[in-house]
C-alpha cells in the first residue's frame, strides 16, 4: 500500500483534493479520527493507496507530524495566490523538518490570482530545498485551460470532470515552455554529472531518464517539484497520481525517516476512541508486519479492521494500514516492535499549547470519571497537554487553540457522557518582603486537662530573589527544646502558604532566636500553632510586596511579521531581548522577549491574529519581579463588585 499525507492551509482545497483522487475508485473507505484527520483508501491502476487529509489550521497542526510518519511522501495544497504563500510556511517547515519527499500542487488554477512564476517565488522563500515547477499552464485570455508537462513536454486540455485531452503544443505557450524546461533540466543538472555534460554539450536528455532522474532526486528529498491543477474540476489529479506512484519511495524509505529499528513491526498514526467502541489505533505495518492476536509492545493485539472498520484482516503487512481495535496499551506517536514502543523523532511532536484552561466537571459526581477521561483523551491526542493547578487540584488542559478545545469538549460529551466547566488559569503571583522584622508569640490555651503552650521569638527577614525559603534557630540555654524546633519551621512554612495579599510566599529566613516551654503544657502542636501565627502576625510589618512571574518567549514566525510584534510586546508590559533568523527554517525569525505571565493568553490571542495563524510561541517561566500597581487581590474584589 502507498500512502501521502495532504495538508495545507485551510481553504485551499485540501479535501477536495482528496475526495476526488478517492472518487478515482468507485469503492473507496474512509475513517475519521477526531473530527480532524481523515483516511481514505482507494485503488489506484490496480494498486492499493491511502491519502490522509489533515485538516487546516494551527489547532490540527499536531496531527501533521504523526500523519507524515506514517506516509512515503507529503503534498503541500498550495492556493494560487503569492500573498497566501505565508499560510503554507507552517506546512514547508514541517516537511523539511521531517526529510519527507515532497509535492506541491498549486490547487484552483481556474482561477488564479496571480503568476505561477511570482507564486513559487513566494514560496521559496520558505523553503530551504529548491522548488522546481513541473508544469506551465496553458492560457486562453485570463483563463487556464490546460497544462504542458516540462518533461514529457505534452500539452493537456483540461475537460469538466474527464481525464485531460491530449493536444498539440499551442504555439503561445512555446517560448514560455521553453523557458521552464531549461531552468527545470538546470536544476536536476545540479544532482547528476551526467545530464550536466548533455546540457553543455546541447544535447536533448531522453525523457525517461529525466523522470528517472526527477525520482531519484524527489526521493532523496533534495527538492520539490510543483504541479498545477484544479481539484474541484478534476483538473490535474492524473498527473500528480502519477508523479506520486513513480516517483514517490516506497513504504521502507518511511520506516528509515522515522529511525525505525530492525525489529520494528508497526507504526502507530493515530488512535481515536469511539462510543460504544473504545480505543481504535491507526497502525502501520513494518518489517514483518503484525498478525491479529500477536504481541506487541509486550501485550496482545485485539482484532485488526480495514480503515472501514468492519472488514476483519488477519494481518497487516508492511506497508499496509489499518486499524488495531481493542488494543488500548498502544499510542499513537510510538514505533512497536514484540517487546516495547519506541516514541517517534522530535519532529513528529506537537508544537507547545497555545490555549490553557481549568477543567472542572459540570456535575460533581462526574469528577472521577472526568480525570479517566481526559487521560485517555491525552493518550490519543498528540496536541493535548495534561497538567494540575497547585493551588484548586483542577485539571489544566492545554491546547493548540479555541477550535481545539471545543473538539475537546465535544468528544467529552459525545463520547464519555461527561459535561464540563472551564475558566482561565490563574497567574501564580507570589509574594515575599522587603525589611527584617522581629516578633514575639505566645500561644496559651487552656481549656481542661492538659493546656497549650508555646512561646517564641523570630525574626523575618528577606532572601535574594529566587532563594525560596530558609529556616535557623539560635536558641541558646534550651529555652525552647530541640524536639520542639522542628515543629515552630513547619508552623513557619503554614504560614508562608498565604501571605497578607493571598498568595504563597517566597525568598524569606525565619530564625528562632529565643522562647519558653512548658514540661506539661507545651506540645508538637503548641509550638507548631506559635509558629504559624508568630509568622502571619510578622509579615504585614516586614512591607510585603507582591511578585509576578516573568516568562521568557521564544516565538517563532515568518519573517514578514516581525515587524508587527514589536509594538505588540510593549503593549504587553514586555520586553524585546532582539530577533534573528532561524538557521534550520528559511524566511523564518526567532524572537525573543520577556513579558509578565498575565499577558500569556493575549500574547496567543494577538500573535494568532498578527501571523495570521503561522505563528507560535514557547514560553519558560524566568523569575519574579516586583508588581507596580494596583494588587490582583484589589483588582479582584473591584472585579467582583462591578
Amino acid at each position: 500500500m502507498r500512502v501521502f499525507t495532504v495538508l495545507g492551509p485551510t481553504q485551499s482545497g485540501k479535501s477536495t483534493l482528496v475526495e476526488a483522487i478517492s472518487r478515482l475508485d468507485d469503492r473507496p473507505t474512509k475513517f475519521d479520527v477526531s473530527g480532524t484527520v481523515h483516511l481514505h483508501g482507494f485503488s489506484y491502476l490496480g494498486e492499493p493507496w491511502c491519502a490522509v487529509d489533515v485538516d487546516g489550521g494551527g489547532d490540527a497542526l499536531a496531527y501533521a507530524g504523526p500523519a507524515m510518519a506514517i506516509s512515503d511522501a507529503a503534498v503541500v495544497v498550495v492556493p494560487p495566490d503569492p500573498d497566501a504563500a505565508v499560510l503554507c510556511a507552517p506546512y514547508l517547515r514541517l516537511v523539511e523538518e521531517a526529510g519527507i519527499p515532497c509535492f506541491l500542487f498549486i490547487n484552483r488554477m481556474d482561477n488564479p490570482n496571480g503568476r505561477i512564476r511570482d507564486i513559487v517565488a513566494a514560496l521559496q522563500t520558505y523553503c530551504t530545498h529548491h522548488i522546481a515547477l513541473r508544469q506551465v499552464p496553458i492560457r486562453d485570455g485570463d483563463q487556464v485551460i490546460g497544462a504542458v508537462d516540462l518533461i514529457s513536454e505534452r500539452a493537456w486540455k483540461y475537460q469538466e470532470g474527464q481525464p485531460s485531452a491530449l493536444i498539440e503544443l499551442p504555439q503561445s505557450v512555446q517560448d514560455r515552455e521553453k523557458e521552464a524546461r531549461a531552468e527545470l533540466l538546470e536544476t536536476l543538472s545540479d544532482f547528476d554529472d551526467h545530464l550536466l555534460e548533455q546540457l553543455i554539450e546541447d544535447k536533448q536528455p531522453p525523457s525517461d531518464e529525466i523522470y528517472h532522474l526527477a525520482a531519484q532526486v524527489l526521493q532523496n528529498h533534495q527538492l520539490i517539484p510543483a504541479c498545477l491543477g484544479a481539484a474541484s474540476h478534476g483538473n490535474g489529479l492524473t498527473r500528480l497520481m502519477k508523479a506520486l506512484r513513480h516517483e514517490a519511495p516506497e513504504f521502507d524509505i518511511a520506516a528509515g525517516r522515522d529511525e525505525a529499528e530492525e525489529d520494528a513491526r508497526a507504526i502507530a498514526g493515530f488512535a481515536d476512541v469511539k462510543k460504544h467502541i473504545g480505543k481504535i489505533v491507526v497502525l502501520r505495518g513494518l518489517g514483518q508486519g503484525v498478525k491479529a492476536h500477536d504481541t506487541l509492545g509486550g501485550e496482545t493485539v485485539g482484532n485488526l479492521t480495514g480503515l472501514d472498520a468492519k472488514t476483519q484482516i488477519q494481518a497487516l503487512e508492511a506497508g499496509q494500514i489499518g486499524l488495531a481495535v481493542k488494543s488500548d496499551h498502544l499510542n499513537p506517536g510510538n514505533l512497536y516492535d514484540s517487546d516495547k514502543a519506541t516514541p517517534l523523532p522530535e519532529w513528529a511532536s506537537s508544537r507547545p499549547p497555545a490555549h490553557r484552561q481549568l477543567v472542572a466537571p459540570a456535575h460533581e459526581r462526574d469528577d472521577v470519571r472526568l480525570s479517566n477521561a481526559l487521560a485517555r483523551l491525552a493518550e490519543i491526542d498528540p496536541g493535548l497537554h495534561l497538567s494540575q493547578d497547585e493551588s484548586s487540584g483542577h485539571a489544566i488542559l492545554g491546547c493548540q487553540g479555541p477550535q481545539h478545545m471545543r473538539r475537546i469538549k465535544s468528544k467529552l460529551d459525545e463520547d464519555f457522557g461527561i459535561e464540563i466547566v472551564t475558566e482561565p488559569v490563574e497567574t501564580a503571583y507570589r509574594e515575599t518582603i522587603q525589611k527584617p522584622v522581629e516578633h514575639h508569640h505566645r500561644h496559651r490555651k487552656q481549656s481542661g486537662g492538659a493546656g497549650q503552650f508555646a512561646d517564641v521569638q523570630i525574626s523575618v527577614e528577606p532572601m535574594p530573589r529566587g532563594a525560596g525559603f530558609q529556616f535557623d534557630e539560635v536558641v541558646k540555654g534550651g529555652a525552647v527544646p530541640k524536639n520542639y524546633i522542628p515543629s515552630v519551621e513547619q508552623g513557619a512554612k503554614d504560614a508562608l502558604v498565604q501571605g497578607p495579599e493571598g498568595f504563597p510566599v517566597v525568598d524569606v529566613k525565619v530564625t528562632l532566636k529565643d522562647g519558653k516551654h512548658h514540661s506539661v503544657d507545651s506540645s508538637d502542636y503548641a509550638f507548631r500553632t506559635a509558629g504559624k501565627n508568630a509568622v502571619r502576625e510578622a509579615l504585614p510589618q516586614a512591607k510585603p510586596v507582591v511578585l509576578q512571574p516573568i516568562l521568557h518567549a521564544e516565538i517563532h514566525l515568518p519573517s514578514i511579521y516581525v515587524g508587527d510584534l514589536v509594538p505588540t510586546i510593549s503593549s504587553l508590559q514586555g520586553q524585546v531581548l532582539g530577533f534573528e533568523g532561524n538557521p534550520n527554517a528559511s524566511g523564518w525569525e526567532i524572537f525573543n522577549a520577556m513579558l509578565p505571565a498575565v499577558a500569556e493568553d493575549e500574547l496567543h490571542r494577538t500573535l494568532a491574529s498578527a501571523s495570521r495563524g503561522t505563528g507560535w510561541v514557547k514560553l519558560t517561566f524566568d523569575h519574579y519581579e516586583e508588581l507596580r500597581g494596583q494588587s490582583p487581590r484589589v483588582l479582584r474584589e473591584q472585579a467582583a463588585n462591578a
